[in-house]
């Protein structure tokens, strides 16, 4: 099995540019690090190439074989991981081509300028735990691929559909398609308890300052908000979108 040890190699420095956003979208392919990721991502077909640390034992090396694999020095698994304490696994995946159908996919996260990676991770995360069908990235919001929102979904990014695109032309798209949008705010908003759970919605999450875009709010069926009992004066909107969402969805 072939291995690199120099972190100045040409094809270290194609990984290290998939670190970045630029990377990610000249190329179509992002890196995942971690062996549960990569447990997630070996029942995908969205891998093409793995590296792993010549040291690493704890992975079955044999299940990775049918894909190309290069051990690599512990020189190079630091200068391509992306937590301080890399794992010493990693693969090169493909991004996933869009393909949200609002005639099959009928319950919906939709994401207005969110910002923090790991508000978007843990929204993709519940999103799948809730069993939403579809994460759509409106601008603004932060990028699907960047290692910390990957790491926060802790791979239910495999799960979901999830395309970026604008959240305007999807409210039209949704309401097409005979599903309700809600947006969250707090004025000229009810109580999230008034909606009845149902089959098929579309909830809209805004930035963690300024919130969902007035002129979203304006197209939607009905805005949300939820109620704070005690004495805080916000709730962090990935909690938020799990109220809702579990809220909004009916049970099985």
């Amino acid at each position: 099995m072939e291995e690199l040890k120099s972190a100045k190699n040409v094809r270290v420095k194609e990984w290290k540019k998939l670190l970045t956003k630029k990377g990610r979208d000249q190329s179509g392919k992002y890196i995942l690090e971690g062996a549960h990721l990569i447990e997630e991502a070996l029942k995908s077909d969205d891998i093409i190439e793995i590296m792993v640390q010549s040291n690493y034992t704890a992975f079955e090396l044999e299940r990775l074989r049918k894909f190309p694999v290069t051990l690599i020095s512990a020189e190079i698994s630091q200068s391509i991981s992306a937590t301080e304490t890399p794992q010493g696994i990693f693969a090169v995946c493909k991004k996933r081509t869009a393909g949200v159908d609002p005639a099959i996919h009928r319950k919906l996260l939709l994401l207005d300028g969110v910002q923090d990676p790991g508000n978007i991770g843990t929204m993709i995360r519940t999103a799948d735990a809730a069993g939403i069908d579809a994460v759509i990235f409106g601008e603004g919001t932060g990028d699907l691929y960047n290692p910390k929102v990957i790491r926060s979904a802790q791979g239910s990014h495999f799960h979901l559909q999830m395309e970026t695109g604008n959240l305007m032309e999807w409210i039209k798209k949704l309401h097409a398609a005979n599903i309700s949008v809600y947006g969250t705010a707090l004025e000229n908003a009810v109580p999230f308890t008034n909606v009845p759970a149902s089959d098929s919605f579309a909830l809209i999450m805004g930035n963690e300052g300024a919130g969902v875009a007035p002129v979203l709010l304006q197209q939607t069926d009905k805005n949300l908000y939820i109620p704070l009992y005690g004495k805080s004066e916000s709730l962090n909107v990935a909690i938020s979108a799990g109220i809702l969402l579990y809220h909004l969805r009916k049970p099985i």
